[in-house]
């Protein structure tokens, strides 16, 4: 999904400066075991996002309005798909078990999607744009930390599959062709935005291993401030993706 330009920089930044476990490589980073399971944790997480992602972007196409419409969200969920096998290929290779890396997370993100199931086709684009950001933003921030192979792989299958910028202009159409539309979408962007952020907050909260590492007990730089000042900067950049749709944050 789309992460704005500063939020790539960012990260850049950061890693360019890298110090500590982000200046390592994972053959020297996974001799820490609190680490390693924290990165199985997190590559788990993702792997199980894209999945989900890969299927609900499947059945969205099934509400496109338009075969074009249709065939364009079949291509970005394919992407999604290759995503997920470049993961599930990477646990394998460091040798955990890809199902078992991803079994803790799938509660979680199975009843965020049943709780912001979309009721049309634009609350699906909106869903897909504003919710998968949020989840991008979040990974992009701990990549920052994590050893140069890890970082590498997150920051390759956190592209965009080009559905940030279809979504933008989908959604902008509709809201020009009829204004009531913005209302809705709003509401239905912010709720998405709580449970999104909750949803994270829970994940990490519920796994030692990722909740060390991003107070700071593992990879470097993070601390509990730091954890405030970066769901933050994710807010902040919902807010201005809020703006991108025309959409009221």
């Amino acid at each position: 999904m789309e992460t704005p330009d500063n939020a790539k920089d960012a990260a850049a930044e950061t890693a360019a400066e890298a110090t500590g476990i982000a200046a390592q490589d994972w053959a020297t980073a996974s001799a820490e075991p609190t680490y390693r399971a924290a990165v199985v944790d997190l590559l788990g997480a993702l792997a199980y996002g894209e999945l989900a992602a890969f299927e609900r972007l499947a059945e969205d196409a099934k509400l496109a309005p338009t075969l074009a419409d249709k065939a364009e969200l079949a291509k970005m969920a394919s992407a999604e798909f290759h995503h997920f096998e470049q993961l599930r290929g990477r646990l394998a290779e460091i040798g955990a078990e890809p199902t078992e890396a991803m079994e803790p997370f799938v509660a979680a993100l199975d009843g965020f999607h049943r709780q912001t199931a979309p009721s049309d086709w634009l609350e699906g684009l909106v869903k897909a744009y504003v919710g998968d950001s949020i989840a991008s933003d979040f990974y992009r921030e701990v990549a920052a930390r994590l050893d140069s192979d890890t970082r590498k792989l997150v920051l390759a299958v956190l592209d965009d599959t080009g559905h940030a910028s279809f979504a933008v202009e989908k959604v902008r159409a509709a809201i020009e062709a009829d204004r009531r539309v913005g209302g809705r979408l709003a509401l239905w962007a912010r709720r998405l935005m709580g449970e999104a952020l909750s949803q994270s907050q829970r994940v990490v909260a519920d796994r030692d291993a990722l909740s060390t590492m991003l107070v700071g007990g593992v990879a470097d730089g993070f601390d509990l401030a730091e954890v405030g000042r970066m769901f933050s900067r994710i807010t902040e950049a919902h807010t201005k993706r809020m703006a991108a749709l025309g959409l009221a944050a």
